[in-house]
């Protein structure tokens, strides 16, 4: 009895060893970057406002968040220590970090919605760690 008790302790820590280490495999997949936008019902210069809310929902702290933001157009200013433009990429918080399930939003102004993707991140604790 103590025997098969050890057994189903010992499998059951393996287990959540590798679901743990799986679920985070040393990097955030850039799909765990959550993006929503919704009309926020204002109007900028006969533009609608746009809200972003960039959502990290890896289990890892994410840094150096950028956006393809290729065409992005607003006629309502952005703070650039939230979202700055670099060529065609956009970089989130001024490069900051964003722990599990933080956000950060900015608001824009333009007719339609702009497809932001991430396009890159890098990785934080607990995940880096060696």
């Amino acid at each position: 009895m103590e025997r098969t008790l050890n057994l189903k302790c010992l499998i059951s820590f393996l287990f959540l060893t590798f679901v743990i280490k799986g679920s985070c495999n040393d990097s955030c997949p850039l799909k765990s970057l959550n993006i929503v936008q919704t009309k926020t019902g204002n109007v900028i210069q006969g533009k609608p406002e746009w809200n972003v809310l960039v959502t990290n929902n890896c289990i890892c702290s994410q840094s150096q968040i950028k956006l393809a933001c290729k065409g992005f157009q607003s006629v309502q200013a952005i703070d650039p220590l939230i979202l700055s433009k670099n060529g065609d990429n956009c970089l989130l918080s001024n490069g900051h970090i964003l722990v599990d399930s933080d956000s950060e939003a900015f608001t824009y102004a333009w007719d339609t919605p702009y497809p932001f993707i991430p396009i890159s991140s890098t990785t934080g604790p607990p995940c880096n760690r060696h």
